[in-house]
This record gives C-alpha cells, sequence and structure tokens, in this order.
C-alpha cells in the first residue's frame, strides 16, 4: 500500500533506520490521529512537537511558520509600567498635530503623509515613553531609524515637548526660508533632530544592521562601550520588498546583534495598494526571518480578538485567518459587519456557528479596529521581549490600519497614501474620537488649529518625566564641537617627495603605503576603519591583515591555510580591517556608520573605503547620497580606475565615469590624482579639513573621493614650487614646460600648447609632450589637474560672487593666465568629466576622453581605440594649433599616417 503522506524522498531516506518497527508505529499514531480528528488536529499536534523538540534543545530544522497568532498572549504580558490614560492623551494630541500640520501645509500645494503615522502612532509613542534612550545620559543613547513618512508623527511630539514651534511646523516641506522642516529625516537638513535618512526605501533597514555591528566594533576595539546602545529601525511591510531591506539579515544574525531590533508596521498597504493581495506578508516575513536566524515575534491581534481565539475549539477560525489573503482582509476592515458575517463566518460550519454567539459590536470591533499595533500594553510587551532576548536580533511584526483614527474616508483606502488632508468636518469627527478638549470656535476661519496643552499641564509634565527618565529627548542627533584629532607626523606623507628612482609604482600601492604609515600613527592611527569589498589583495593589502587583524566577533576558530606565512589571513574579536565578501552595499553600510560615529557616538572615526572603481558610485550611487544626507566623513577610494587601465577585464570593470557621478553629490570632494605626493598632499588635507582645524567657511561634513590606478608607473620627484599643495588641492598645477621637461624644440617661436591631463593620463601626455617636440616642433606645456571637479565648483562660487557684487576670479582662469596656446584636456574618462571646466577656460579648448563602453584588451591598444593615447593626443594637438593657423593642415595628416591613426 502506497502511503499517503510520503510525497516526496526524504533526506532521512539516507540514513540508516535502526528501529523501523518504532518508526512505524509512530506514522501509524499519526495517521490514526489525522483519519480520527481530521487533518488540522494532527497538523496542529506535529507543530506543537516539534516546537516542544526545539525548547528542548534538539537538533531539527526549524518551523519557519508560526500560528498565526500573537507570539505574546494576552495572559503572559508583562505588568504595563505607565499610566495608560495620559499616554492615551498625548498619542492624541500627537496624532491631531500630525494631520493638522499635513492639513495646513497642503493649501501651499507642498503635501505630506497623513495615514502613516496615524497607523502607527503607538509603535512610537510606547517606544518614547518607555524605551528610546535619548544622549543624555551615559553612553551614545539608541539609534532611531525613523520611518520617513511617519515624519510629521515625529514633528508632532517634538512640538508637544516644546522643540518646535507652531510657525516650524506650519513651514514644514518649506525650507527655503531657512526656518522650515524637511518632508522626511534628513540631518543635513535638520541636524540637531534627525540623524539617520530613510526615506529611500531599504536602506533603512541595511544601514540599521551595519550600524548595529559598528557599535559592537567600537566596543571590542575599546573606542567606545556602547553595551547601552540599541538600535531601532521602523519599517512598513511594503519596504521590505527592497532587496537592500532584506540583504544583510543573515549578517545581524550571524554576528548574534541583539542589540538590534527591526519594528515591521504591517498594515497591509503599500503607496498604491495591497502589499500581498493575494497572500500574508506577515507570515511570509516570518518565515523570511525565521530562516535567517532571527528572533521573531508577532503582535498581531488586540485584546478583543482574544474572546474568539477562547471559542475556536475546532480551530476553524485560526485556519480561515490563514488562507484569507491580505488583500481581502483590507476589504474587511471597510466593510459592514453583515458583509463579515457572510464571506469570512459564513465559509465554515464551525465558524457560522461561532458568529451565532458574536455580537455585531463585538464582530465589528475585532474586524475594524483591534490590532495589536493599536494597543500599548500590547507593544510593551513586544517592545520588552526584544530588548531582553539575548543571541539573536528580533523582529517585531505587528498589524495596524493605515489611516487609524483618521476616519472612514481614511482607514483602508487604496489612495490613503496620496491623501493630503482632512476637511473641517472630518477634524472635529476625529477630535471628538480622541476626547481632545478642542471647541468648535476654533475653526471658525476655516484652519484647522495646532492643538498643546499648557507647559504646567498633567500630560506635558509626564511627557516631560519619561524622557528625563530615559536620558532626554529622541530622536536628537548631537551636534558639538569635537576636540581635533592630532596630525600625523608630516614623515608619513613625506615618503613619496622624493619620488620612485627606477622604480615603477601604481598609485594604488602608493596609497596603500601611505594608509599603512597613517595607521601606525600612535595618536590617530586607531581611528581609521579600512573597509575592503574582498579585493585586498587585488589592492596590494594583504600585509595588513596580520598587522590590524579583519574584525570578527567570534575571534579565529580555525587554524588558517595560509598561517605559516608572513601575511597569514588573521581574524580577530578587536580586529581594525572591515572585510565584507564582495558586498559594495554593506561595506558602504559600513563606512556610513563610521563616517558618523562622530555625531552618533561623539568619536571621530577615520573610514578609508576602496573598491573597484567600476562598482562604487555605480552599484550604490543611492547610498552615497545616504552618506551625504548624513554628513559623513571619510575617505573613498576608487582603485583599479579608469576605462583603459585594467586591462582584460572589459565592459563592466572599465570605469569612465565615476567622477562624473561623484560630481554630482555635493558632499563629495573628488580627486584624481596622477602620482603618489598628490595623492598624499589630498590626504593630509582631508585629514586637517574633517578631522583637524577646518578653515573659516570650510564645510567638515565632506567626504573625499580619490581614483587610484593599477598602471606601475615611475613616480616623479615633487616639484619644488611654492604653493604647490594648495595648487594640488584646488585642483590644477603646471607639471612642467616644455623647456624644463628638457624636450628638445628647434625653433625658438615654436608654436605652444597646454596639454592638462588627470590620473593616468598625464603619462600619455607627457609622452605627447616629447612627441610634439621631436617631430613636429610645438613646445608643449603639461599641466595636472588633481579635481576637475573642485575645479568648476570653485568656478562656480566665483560666478555667484559676481552676481552679488563681487569680483572673484576662479582659480582656473588664474593657473592658467598667460599661458600661451590652446588647452587640450585628457583623461582616463569620459570628457563630460574634464569638460566640466570647458566655460571658464580664456584659451581655445578642446578635450578627449574614453567615451562609450569599456572593452578587453591591452592598455595600448585600448587607448588607440578610445584615441586617448600620445599620439592620438598628438594628432587632437596639431588639428587645434592648425586651426588657429599654427602649424600647416598638412600636419594633422602627416601625423596620422606616422603613427598609424
Amino acid at each position: 500500500m502506497t502511503d499517503p503522506m510520503r510525497i516526496q524522498p526524504s533526506e532521512l531516506d539516507q540514513l540508516p533506520d535502526r528501529d523501523p518497527e518504532e518508526t512505524a508505529e509512530w506514522r501509524a499514531s499519526l495517521d490514526a490521529v489525522t483519519q480520527a480528528a481530521g487533518p488540522h488536529r494532527a497538523a496542529y499536534l506535529m507543530r506543537r512537537t516539534l516546537e516542544g523538540a526545539e525548547a528542548g534543545g534538539l537538533a531539527l530544522p526549524k518551523l519557519l511558520e508560526t500560528d498565526y497568532l500573537n507570539s505574546i498572549p494576552t495572559a503572559a504580558e508583562p505588568e504595563f509600567p505607565g499610566d495608560e490614560e495620559m499616554e492615551a492623551k498625548i498619542t492624541a494630541y500627537n496624532r491631531w498635530n500630525a494631520a493638522a500640520m499635513v492639513t495646513r501645509g497642503s493649501k501651499h500645494g507642498v503635501g505630506g503623509h497623513i495615514a502613516t503615522f496615524a497607523s502607527a502612532a503607538w509603535l512610537y509613542e510606547t517606544g518614547f515613553n518607555h524605551f528610546f534612550r535619548g544622549k543624555e545620559g551615559d553612553g551614545s543613547g539608541d539609534q532611531l531609524y525613523i520611518q520617513g513618512h511617519a515624519s510629521p508623527g515625529i514633528y508632532a511630539r517634538a512640538f508637544l515637548d516644546g522643540r518646535l514651534s507652531e510657525q516650524q511646523l506650519d513651514n514644514f516641506r518649506r525650507e527655503a526660508g531657512g526656518n522650515g522642516l524637511p518632508s522626511y529625516p534628513h540631518p543635513r537638513r535638520l541636524p540637531w533632530l534627525w540623524e539617520f535618512p530613510t526615506v529611500s526605501m531599504g536602506l533603512g533597514p541595511l544601514s540599521a544592521i551595519y550600524q548595529a555591528r559598528f557599535n559592537r566594533y567600537l566596543t571590542a576595539r575599546n573606542i567606545k562601550d556602547t553595551s547601552n546602545s540599541h538600535v531601532w529601525a521602523f519599517l512598513g511591510d511594503g519596504e521590505m520588498d527592497e532587496p537592500e531591506s532584506t540583504s544583510a539579515l543573515t549578517l545581524a544574525a550571524r554576528e548574534g546583534l541583539d542589540n538590534l531590533t527591526f519594528v515591521i508596521n504591517c498594515n497591509l498597504q503599500r503607496l498604491d495598494g495591497p502589499v500581498r493581495p493575494n497572500f500574508r506578508v506577515v507570515q511570509e516575513l516570518e518565515a523570511q526571518f525565521l530562516g535567517s536566524g532571527w528572533n521573531v515575534i508577532k503582535s498581531m491581534w488586540g485584546n478583543a480578538w482574544d474572546e474568539l481565539f477562547q471559542l475556536d475549539t475546532t480551530g476553524a477560525l485560526l485556519r480561515r485567518l490563514r488562507e484569507v489573503p491580505d488583500a481581502q482582509f483590507q476589504t474587511y476592515q471597510t466593510r459592514d459587519v453583515a458583509y463579515i458575517r457572510e464571506n469570512f463566518f459564513g465559509t465554515d460550519p464551525a465558524l457560522i456557528e461561532l458568529a451565532k454567539v458574536l455580537s455585531d459590536d463585538k464582530i465589528s470591533e475585532c474586524f475594524h479596529t483591534s490590532r495589536g499595533g493599536h494597543e500599548p500594553r500590547k507593544v510593551y510587551a513586544a517592545y520588552k521581549a526584544a530588548v531582553e532576548h539575548k543571541g539573536k536580533p528580533t523582529v517585531i511584526l505587528t498589524q495596524t490600519v493605515k489611516g487609524f483614527t483618521l476616519g472612514k474616508g481614511f482607514e483602508s483606502k487604496n489612495a490613503n497614501h496620496q491623501m493630503k488632508k482632512l476637511t473641517i468636518d472630518e477634524f472635529k469627527g476625529m477630535r471628538d474620537l480622541l476626547d481632545l478638549p478642542i471647541p468648535d470656535s476654533h475653526f471658525e476661519d476655516g484652519v484647522v488649529p495646532y492643538a498643546r496643552p499648557a507647559d504646567d499641564s498633567p500630560e506635558l509634565r509626564y511627557l516631560a518625566e519619561r524622557r528625563a527618565a530615559l536620558d532626554g529627548p529622541a530622536p536628537a542627533r548631537r551636534t558639538q564641537p569635537l576636540a581635533p584629532l592630532p596630525a600625523p607626523a608630516d614623515k608619513a606623507f613625506a615618503s613619496f617627495d622624493k619620488g620612485s628612482g627606477t622604480q615603477s609604482v601604481a598609485s594604488t600601492m602608493a596609497l596603500v603605503r601611505l594608509l599603512k604609515d597613517l595607521v601606525r600613527d600612535k595618536t590617530s592611527g586607531k581611528r581609521w576603519v579600512p573597509i575592503i569589498p574582498d579585493e585586498a589583495r587585488t589592492f596590494g593589502m594583504e600585509s595588513l591583515f596580520p598587522s590590524l587583524g579583519l574584525y570578527s566577533p567570534k575571534g579565529q576558530t580555525y587554524d588558517p591555510v595560509d598561517r605559516d606565512q608572513l601575511m597569514y589571513y588573521k581574524e580577530s574579536e578587536s580586529g581594525q580591517i572591515l572585510n565584507e565578501g564582495i558586498n559594495e552595499a554593506g561595506s558602504l553600510a559600513d563606512f556610513i556608520a563610521a563616517a558618523t560615529s562622530y555625531s552618533t557616538h561623539g568619536e571621530q572615526m577615520i573610514p578609508l573605503y576602496i573598491f573597484y572603481s567600476m562598482f562604487g558610485w555605480q552599484r550604490t550611487g543611492d547610498q552615497f547620497w545616504q552618506l551625504g544626507d548624513q554628513m559623513g566623513r571619510g575617505f573613498v577610494i576608487g582603485a583599479t580606475a579608469g576605462r583603459t587601465t585594467l586591462t582584460g577585464e572589459g565592459l563592466q570593470h572599465a570605469d569612465g565615469h565615476s567622477p562624473m557621478i561623484a560630481a554630482t553629490n555635493p558632499a563629495a570632494v573628488t580627486y584624481d590624482p596622477a602620482f603618489a605626493y598628490e595623492i598624499s598632499a589630498i590626504m593630509k588635507d582631508g585629514l586637517r579639513r574633517m578631522y583637524g582645524e577646518a578653515k573659516p567657511g570650510e564645510d567638515q561634513d565632506v567626504f573625499y573621493y580619490l581614483t587610484v590606478y593599477n598602471e606601475p608607473m615611475p613616480q616623479p620627484a615633487k616639484p619644488a614650487v611654492d604653493g604647490l599643495d594648495e595648487a594640488i588641492i584646488k585642483g590644477l598645477y603646471r607639471f612642467n614646460t616644455a623647456e624644463t621637461a628638457g624636450v628638445d624644440v628647434a625653433a625658438a617661436n615654436a608654436p605652444r600648447i597646454n596639454l592638462i591631463g588627470s590620473g593616468t593620463a598625464i603619462h600619455w601626455t607627457l609622452k605627447a609632450q616629447q612627441l610634439l617636440a621631436e617631430d613636429f616642433g610645438v613646445a608643449a606645456d603639461v599641466w595636472s589637474a588633481t579635481s576637475w571637479t573642485e575645479l568648476r565648483r570653485d568656478a562656480l562660487e566665483a560666478d555667484e560672487a559676481l552676481l552679488n557684487g563681487e569680483e572673484r576670479v576662479p582659480f582656473v582662469r588664474q593657473a592658467l593666465a598667460g599661458a600661451e596656446g590652446p588647452v587640450l584636456a585628457v583623461s582616463d574618462y569620459m570628457r563630460q568629466v574634464p569638460d566640466q571646466i570647458a566655460q571658464w577656460i580664456e584659451q581655445d579648448y578642446t578635450s578627449l576622453g574614453a567615451d562609450g563602453f569599456g572593452l578587453s584588451d591591452t592598455r595600448e591598444d585600448a587607448r588607440r581605440h578610445f584615441g586617448v593615447d600620445a599620439e592620438s593626443i598628438v594628432v587632437a594637438s596639431l588639428a587645434q594649433l592648425a586651426r588657429r593657423g599654427e602649424v600647416k593642415a598638412t600636419a594633422v595628416k602627416e601625423a596620422r599616417e606616422r603613427y598609424g591613426l
């Protein structure tokens, strides 16, 4: 007889059964229960047995779903420590003012979101009243990643606790005047309040995980004890569709980040409609988080459901809840009791009988209002269980109604995310529901009023007492200035001043050598945080492994295969290097946490994130905006840069545009250095500006992006020129002239041209300088453009100053003043990169670049293909001079033929 329960082979078939008779008895028992009590009873018993086995420590595969019930039953909820009535009043004021602020702003057409905070109000308020620690006590307080669309509710609370005024609320989304409130959490726009920008969906959960990990890193390295800091990330169920939202779940579990809690508000609605129209998002997320190793707490049903579950002696109610898709449950939320009786209870005889003993009011309460996320006792129980759980991060899956308390016109409507205001009558209905003391006379001018009790009222005294007990206001960002970090010794920066002689050194290797010296500095060395996405050996950084160690909370539990080698792979609990594997998003999340440690923890850290340049800005550009929003500081290194330097790798590895992308980010200070001494000057200036003594008017809240190359070249000595370092930082200086370069130009009045190169391209211009002189009698001066972007920014500032009546000459024009002949700019990037400065060049200007897609070939042939090699530069120079009548037109043809172009 075929066993009906053996549909597929089991992995257990591979193991010997030492007692087949006992196994058969267990299976027969299960078959008997199935036949006698039904498959649902059999499944119930199996689940309870498996749960008991897991609790007893038996090594069994974990269940990835639990029953469609609260994880913490009402009888097991801890005693609520607060004044529920007082907290309900405070929450009512915050609900009101959040809705009033957005509605009042709608007359200006600036929009806003009401329904999200209405849904999540108790999730925040319970945290503010009992859990979220501020920054006025010992340590750093908690880190709060607020759901972006809930920001009106956070502003409403800041208004209630006296940190915002009515005028500021009325300037919600109206920032140009300097006294407004940003639409979402933006530290750069409201730096005393917001710590983390979160409205770019998916980046909040990813960053929260790496923030919690970085907190542990600081403790492990004895930088700061962060053991009392907890990271809270408030997320929407729709947001969990973003790949970044779940990309680091296993990291959090693997490292046991029990200092981290996700609170996912499952109101079952995306921006356009249901999250899982035909499925159940809570169960899906539970399986995803349990499978990733998290502790999962479900807080779905309010107290009104307890009676229904007690009456469910057959399990029919639980089965029905498990089979109803989310979109249908949203429909129940908006329909009358008759519809629910027919369409929910009317599908099963046992449910029909159950419904007979339920009043219409009870059914309405359960299906219309009673959710776990709307009851502070249940939220408190979930939060308490989360912070007390050890060894794993926790996710709380809580159900709410989107638009709760805003009236039937808002609650659970598909369009409620786009609904920006309530009518006066709707506000009056909301007032009555929330029992707020706002008389009708306050609406006579047709404008909904803000509501705030007196400063000495019981509500505000209670609010202040609770926040005082939790170490001050939250959210809050520390902005007090920190003592500058001592500058490293000049010796570290001078190692390449004499050049490399006959030795060829790639600029990537020059940077790594500088980093090795900097991390050895006795005062600031421990502040460096090297971050590498599994390419340390490519960049020649493996020598840092044994000296600095790679951070691992478990240390090294194995004997490394290369232990007998000098540069062996060393992991350590106090390791300094963060090596994230093939993971640019995680690496940049590391960088953001380290780059903002000066504000989050009051500890200045110096992150240096090095990556394949093609896989940095292009892959994680949104996170670089997050970094700028969050005012992060540090060094970002695009290694193996350029479109033609990485031989053989081809199109997907050939970076011809990262400086252009970086130029769009106002916080990125972008450099394309050619020589090792330029790198030293730039790094030294970056340390001064970001971590030392910034100049008056200089923004410290920036990060430096340097492109470096893997092409070994002889490194020249640093020219002995006054003001050279300043010129390097500003972006342009003359490296040599035809005369100082020693090239042979026969005629004293030879035609002249200025060749500007950046990065590895300067070597092609130097060769072109020689060819122009030897083959065509043209004198070329070679200039090094360390930063096209900084030259452009300076010129834009000069233009703005001119509009304000101030005469100011752009630096690029000052540097080139008096330079004879036209200008030809060359880089290993698309022409748009050097063309950033074109409009400010007084001389005739043209450029060469590697436009289009990359390709696999030798460096020489790739450069010939793109027309940027030395010979192509010669031809372009002659063409430019021929147009000016300074060389014969035939010279261009002659050069093409001579060089085989």
